[in-house]
């Protein structure tokens, strides 16, 4: 991941340090009249000479990029006339504009946010991918300029108001409006009939993880040993040998885990690892690492909802762990739950219509959720996360089954997920243990040790009053916490970013074990226990909470008890071979 700021109409371009984290590698500048363009680069493709700005042939067209395009290769092949500067797969964009003006950007496979400015009109447009992988923000000033920046730090000081860029989304100064570009059958949710043949869906997710082993840099996986990062892993450990990465940084594929002494993710990450054959890397936090680390990650996630910031913490710890390593990039599982419906309560969905707009809702969401998370939790120590599962082909593919083939349905043996695990249930070959291929899904933040999120509670406790929570609709009336946990992250997101616009881009609204506000209806009980972690699905989750909110293997107050003696240390850090 890169850092972009763009100031179109402004005096100033000071801001771009705020955004520094994102790209270690460069600075780069640009200036035409009252337009900046800053981009801090984080070089993976063509590190050598793809620093940006980027340029067409005569400099008149000026591109700053923030992602990856992995059909750079192909894009140039359509592109017989034009001379390219540099090998960046960014390089491209500029030149399509030329050919092909603002219709191009559904050309484009990958993940980016950019903004790109033609000087010969002063004009500006600005595009965010299909999901919304990449974070970008827009903002507008009283003296009438617009600010562009892949975080909310890098303009929240300087407009009156701002937003999240909408995924999917191009913005024309020519007709200063937003116009949606990517425009899916799924999109409207209509519910698909389409057949589920396994093996299409295997061919199809196999592509999405291949194209993302371009890197010119090292790199490895994220491997927490559920389902969805051990078909990643598995993919990439098939297919590295004979890449130009494996080439340069050798075939043995590096893996990375995280969590807390004995936990979950740790024991099913390393068994994965020694099956695949991996060099694997178990990091280890402590509930007292997370905690003194919240800060700083709300910081960088710029957010206040509960869950996200639960499942960032050990992502933000490892991602900096990962990047001491002299990891530059990892690929990650995100996406599957939403797009198959993995989390625990579609257990509970009424009817196959349902399931399929949940589906559906979910997708949409994710640029607020775990994509905020992916990207910034990692953004924040200069390392680059890619997503197969948010691959535009293989969604179209994952999305156009007829949900019924989706629907969980536990007399028949479908547990969440069971479309994706057949596929992958290869007898002949197999790509992974039996018990890991239909392992039960944990959420993030309960996979690294469920007491992490019992000492997270534990902690609001000793900082939020019960009288406080009295006034929490006075205080804070929108999005109003309604939890010690939920109230304490608030507190803290109001000091970095006070602004209301700020605010206006975390979602809110109830949520049963990361479901929608919708789905909440879907069971009486939730209502009665709005936790966003698995444990939240009485009946389902193998270690759920009891009927009264409380983890049944672990109590919150033995937890306050210890947490005033918990001593602040270092990450441990054990590499297995």
């Amino acid at each position: 991941m890169c850092g972009i700021l763009a100031v179109l109409g402004c005096s100033d371009d000071s801001q771009a340090k705020r955004v520094r984290h994102r790209g270690p590698d460069w600075s780069g500048l640009y200036q035409h009249g009252d337009c900046f363009l800053a981009h801090q680069r984080l070089a993976i493709i063509d590190p050598a000479s793809g620093d940006q700005p980027l340029y067409n042939e005569d400099k008149s067209i000026v591109v700053t990029v923030n992602g990856e395009i992995y059909n750079h290769e192909e894009l140039r092949s359509r592109l017989p006339n034009h001379k390219f500067r540099t090998g960046s797969d960014c390089d491209v964009i500029a030149h399509l504009y030329e050919e092909y003006g603002e219709n191009f950007v559904d050309m484009l496979d990958g993940m980016f946010s950019f903004v790109l400015l033609d000087t010969r009109d002063n004009s500006f447009i600005v595009a965010r991918d299909a999901i919304g992988i990449t974070s970008l923000y827009i903002g507008w000033s009283l003296d009438g300029s617009v600010w562009i920046s892949s975080e909310l730090k890098g303009l929240n000081d300087d407009c009156e108001h701002f937003e999240s860029f909408p995924p999917g989304h191009l913005y024309s100064s020519k007709e200063g409006a937003l116009k949606r570009w990517y425009n899916p059958t799924w999109f409207s949710e209509t519910i698909p009939s389409g057949p589920y043949d396994p093996l299409v869906l295997r061919r199809a997710f196999e592509a999405a993880v291949i194209k993302r082993l371009m890197t010119d840099v090292p790199f490895g996986v994220l491997l927490s040993g559920g389902l969805d990062s051990s078909l990643v892993a598995s993919i990439t450990a098939r297919h590295l040998a004979g890449t130009k990465a494996a080439k340069q940084w050798g075939a043995q594929l590096h893996s990375f885990c995280v969590g807390l002494e004995g936990s979950p993710d740790l024991k099913a990450g390393k068994e994965v690892a020694d099956y695949l054959g991996t060099v694997h890397h178990e990091f280890h936090f402590t509930v007292q690492d997370g905690i003194d680390a919240i800060e700083d990650v709300i910081y960088h996630i710029e957010t206040y909802d509960v869950t996200t910031i639960r499942a960032s913490t050990p992502m933000f710890l490892m991602s900096r762990k990962i990047k001491s390593l002299g990891v530059k990039m990892v690929i990650s599982g995100e996406g599957s739950d939403e797009i198959f419906g993995g989390y625990l309560y579609f257990h509970k969905a009424p009817n196959k219509e349902e399931f399929h707009r949940e589906t559906c809702r979910k997708i949409k969401a994710l640029h607020m959720y775990d994509c905020l998370r992916a990207n910034k939790s990692t953004s924040a120590w200069g390392l680059e996360a890619r997503v197969p599962f948010l691959d535009k082909d293989f969604i179209n593919v994952a999305m156009d089954i007829d949900p019924e083939f989706k629907m969980i349905k536990k007399d028949q043996g479908r547990i969440e997920k069971w479309v994706l695990r057949k596929a992958f249930d290869d007898e002949e070959k197999p790509y992974l243990p039996k018990h890991i291929l239909y392992r039960q899904k944990e959420q993030f933040s309960d996979g690294v040790g469920y007491s992490w999120i019992d000492g997270l509670k534990a902690h609001a406790e000793l900082h939020v009053t019960d009288k406080m929570m009295l006034n929490a609709e006075r205080i804070f009336p929108h999005n109003t916490p309604y939890t010690k946990e939920a109230y304490y992250y608030r507190m803290i997101f109001e000091r970095f970013f006070p602004q209301n616009s700020a605010r206006n881009t975390v979602p809110g609204g109830p949520s049963v074990a990361c479901s929608t506000a919708t789905a909440v209806a879907w069971d009486a009980e939730w209502s009665k226990n709005l936790d966003p972690s698995g444990r939240a699905i009485l009946e389902v989750h193998q270690q759920a909470y009891d009927k009264q909110g409380a983890p049944v293997t672990s109590g919150i107050p033995e937890i306050i008890d210890n947490v005033p003696q918990m001593k602040a240390s270092t990450v441990g850090l054990a590499i297995h071979s």
